[in-house]
Formats: structure tokens, sequence, C-alpha cells
């Protein structure tokens, strides 16, 4: 068990919102929260800390995943211009390097999205589970 706090420390948005970035717990910094790739564990294995906290919790993490993929989507698009030029851009390419982006993009984030929401969440929206006061953290 790793844990990056120390007794009576407070997790800071940075330090919360990297464990988020590492597929970390966002109250203790726990790994291992994935029992199968799409299979998230109903609670941190070390705090408790129960993930889905209401239904369509992860609707946010939808919306990471989408901003992901997008802005890779995006940066590839603008990129085949810039190294093509766009008086010379064939549609068949730029649908063999995009298409795969959009496909398989949302299925490799999917993880990621889902421990950067509840980072997220937890760093900016102070959503705290009932057993914590308002000003408490996992330490």
């Amino acid at each position: 068990m790793h844990s990056e706090t120390g007794a009576g420390s407070t997790a800071g948005r940075g330090r919360i919102m990297r464990w988020g970035a590492t597929l970390r717990c966002p109250r203790c910094g726990q790994g291992g929260l994935f029992e199968r790739y799409f299979t998230l564990k109903a609670d941190c294995p070390r705090c408790g800390l129960h993930f889905e906290r209401e239904p369509g919790y992860f609707a946010g993490a939808l919306a990471i995943n989408i901003a992901i993929v997008g802005a890779i989507f995006a940066v590839a698009f603008v990129a085949s211009i810039v190294v093509v030029g766009p008086a010379e851009i064939s549609v068949l390419p730029m649908l063999v390097i995009l298409v795969p982006i959009m496909a398989l993009g949302p299925v490799l984030f999917y993880p990621l999205s889902k421990t950067l929401w509840m980072a997220v969440d937890r760093a900016f929206l102070q959503r705290l589970d009932a057993s914590e006061a308002p000003d408490e953290r996992f330490h």
C-alpha cells in the first residue's frame, strides 16, 4: 500500500489530479482500482472510498473521455494538414489515420477517464463521501 500523504496531511488538488492521471484513488492514492480493464472496483481497497456516488455519476468520465479523444483527433488533423499542406489533402489517408483514433481512443482512455473524473470531483467539486467532514481528507 502506497500513500503520498503523511499523518494529518491534506492532499492538494495537484496531488489528487496526479493520482487520477495514474489510475489511483483520489482520496488516498492507492492503485489497483480496476478488477479488469473495464471493471472498476466498487470501493478503494485501502481507504474504502465508494467510487460511484450516485446513478449517472460517471457521466463526467464520459465527458473527459470525449474531450481527450477529441483533442487527440484535433491535433492529428491539424498536424496532417500542416505536414501535407491544405491544397494537397487526400481524404483516404486522413481517414486511415483519424478513424482508428476515433474508434480506439475511447476504449484506450476508458480507465483513465474514470479515475480522472473521480479526481476532478474530489479536487474541485469537493464531493466528499458521507463519512467525511467537509474539510476532511483521508490521511
